[in-house]
């Protein structure tokens, strides 16, 4: 009787522990909750003033990261537990771990050093935006100057073209005349023929 009790009891704390298994969303709230605390900490360390700029700030940051949270975050999910993990530096890190309707998010270290690389990320993603506007900047330019070179050379071979063709009918104008002047030697030669 004992041990039907003791399966009985085991059975339905597991059934529980599956019902109450928290999703994604509410281990990325916990998370966010645990980043928001992290960014406020670090705000009073230094000393920043709680104005409106500072909160657009923390937002933006918290934003980032919920962001990168997003798009990198992992769930297993065990039956009677679930964790999420995010990939970075090529490790596998555990974030959370949630059980009976509650996440437990782990030390705050993990998560500034999650903090540093999304900015890092950030500044990287930034400086590579930088580099291919100068690049484009630098292709505008040259297609700019092969434009212009092939317009030159375009208008080089217009300017011979014309200059042929100009070099032609004078060419032709001259046969003509020489043409002409013959024809005309030949009459005054026959003429002064029959005058004989």
């Amino acid at each position: 009787m004992k041990k039907l009790l003791f399966a009985i009891i085991v059975i339905g704390v597991a059934i529980l522990m599956t019902q109450t298994l928290p999703d994604k969303k509410e281990h990325k709230r916990a998370m966010m909750d645990a980043v928001r605390e992290l960014v406020e900490e670090r705000a009073n360390e230094k000393g920043v003033a709680d104005n409106a700029i500072t909160r657009i700030g923390k937002n933006l940051v918290s934003k980032s990261i919920e962001a990168g949270l997003s798009a990198k975050l992992r769930m297993n999910n065990y039956f009677l537990f679930n964790t999420t993990h995010i990939k970075t530096g090529g490790e596998d890190k555990l974030l959370s771990v949630g059980v009976l309707g509650q996440v437990i998010t782990f030390n705050k270290d993990m998560l500034r050093n999650a903090l540093e690389e999304s900015k890092q990320i950030r500044e990287e993603a930034k400086e590579e935006k930088k580099m291919l506007k100068a690049e484009q900047k630098r292709l505008k330019k040259e297609l700019k100057r092969q434009k212009k070179l092939q317009k030159k050379r375009e208008k080089k071979a217009r300017k011979q073209a014309k200059e042929a063709l100009k070099a032609q009918k004078k060419a032709e104008k001259e046969a003509r005349k020489a043409e002409k002047a013959a024809q005309k030697a030949k009459e005054k030669a026959e003429k002064e023929s029959k005058k004989q």
